[in-house]
């Protein structure tokens, strides 16, 4: 599963450095910690290869959570 966003990339980057002890975990904060908790190293290696060249700088929960009930609904219409 590929980053939604630039600043997902480098949380995700932060926390492969500390999982492979490129870096200490106890200088983790906020989503890097969450993730370095949470995800293996495989998955931290998804989220950070992830190109950055088009993919917004952050993106906000309404806008991941409307996402994802369009796909579950299976119509793009808004309920209004």
């Amino acid at each position: 599963m590929p980053a939604k966003s630039a600043a997902q990339q480098k949380a995700a980057g932060a926390a492969l450095a500390a999982k492979r002890g490129e870096s200490s975990p106890s200088k983790l904060k906020g989503a890097s910690k969450e993730m370095y908790k949470s995800m293996s190293e495989r998955e931290l290696e998804e989220f950070a290869s992830t190109k950055r060249k088009g993919k917004p700088e952050h993106v906000s929960k309404a806008q991941s959570s409307s996402k994802s009930r369009k796909n579950r609904s299976g119509s793009r219409a808004r309920a209004e």
